[in-house]
């Protein structure tokens, strides 16, 4: 397969080129950008070098003659791109939110009319599998939500509050420097931010009403001084009480046959490169709060590796092809 990478200068196009250099069947032959185009890839990705001698490009979708395209673009700007890709047949997987939620429900959260919409499968592989083989287009989902949404996934039916506690590396926020991510702000230090607005918030309440839970969702996330990673903690609050070996079995048969879901102890150290979620879960005494707690890397499991893991659904791959990734602990 050849494979596009629109804007891919930034932390999740240089994931993906990283990624996809170990793929059994996709080259990358396209990786563009606006502002770099006649230079070396490795320019700006010096870890590639040796990977990839492929130069920034900036051409016209028309042009483009390639079999996958990743939409490693900011928000708002992939609903510019993801209609032409698909009259032309070549599948996509939108790194960006603009797929990811209803229309009335973007447009509310994101404060900008879409004007390209298109319903398409939330590319949150361990829950909608079923929609994304075949598919043309995928909306990948966001970081927050893929280790969330997999921390209470198993109990969501069963909760009536769930309240979401994440702490995330500063490659969140993206390359582009900021005062929220430039080392003054971050070094020595660890806040919170959009503490009750947080825009991701709609795609976990998406999804936990995608598995049948009621449940009332609440989402703070914190800054770590950190430059990769995501730990989340779920308070699962329930009406009836369960045990521990109830919820050891219900996280066991619900994540059993997933390859990159892991019960065991998380820690960002443990998942840091690599497409893992490691999931642990305990259960308080009394039995009506669970607490959950998920640790994926937010550039991998978060978006470029869980993108190759859709783009291997689409296409018929083996799901972990180009994501046979060991973790990089310590």
């Amino acid at each position: 397969m050849e494979i596009a990478i629109i804007g891919a200068s930034g932390f999740t196009g240089g994931e993906l080129i990283r990624l996809l250099a170990g793929h059994s069947e996709g080259d990358v032959v396209c990786a563009t950008s606006r502002k770099l185009a006649g230079t070396a890839v490795a320019s700006t990705h010096p870890h590639l070098r040796g990977f990839t001698d492929l130069e920034y490009t900036n051409p016209d979708l028309g042009d483009m003659d390639v079999d996958v395209a990743f939409l490693a673009v900011p928000h708002t700007a992939a609903m510019q791109y993801a209609g032409a890709l698909m009259e032309r047949g070549i599948r996509t997987i939108d790194l960006s939110a603009d797929y990811r939620l209803p229309r009335d429900i973007y447009e509310k959260v994101y404060g900008v009319e879409h004007t390209d919409y298109h319903t398409v499968p939330y590319g949150l592989p361990e829950l909608h599998r079923k929609d994304i083989p075949g598919a043309l287009f995928v909306a990948n989902p966001g970081c927050f939500p893929t280790g969330a949404t997999l921390a209470a996934a198993p109990l969501a039916k069963r909760a009536h509050t769930i309240i979401y506690d994440s702490k995330s590396g500063v490659t969140g926020a993206g390359v582009s420097p900021s005062v929220t991510n430039m080392y003054t702000s971050v070094g020595d230090n660890f806040t919170a931010y959009k503490l009750t607005a947080h825009r991701h918030v709609a795609e976990m309440r998406q999804e936990m009403a995608f598995l049948g839970s009621s449940a009332s969702v609440h989402f703070t996330p914190h800054l770590l001084p950190v430059n990769r990673g995501i730990l989340t903690t779920a308070h699962i609050l329930l009406d009836d009480p369960v045990t521990q070996e109830e919820v050891d079995a219900l996280y066991e048969g619900y994540y059993g046959r997933e390859y990159f879901v892991r019960l065991q102890r998380p820690s960002l150290a443990g998942v840091r490169g690599s497409n893992f979620c490691d999931v642990a879960v305990e259960v308080e005494d009394g039995g009506k709060r669970v607490v959950a707690v998920s640790a994926i890397d937010n550039l991998v499991k978060g978006a470029s590796g869980q993108a190759i893991q859709n783009m291997n659904l689409m296409c018929g791959c083996a799901e972990p092809d180009g994501l046979m990734v060991v973790p990089l602990q310590p």
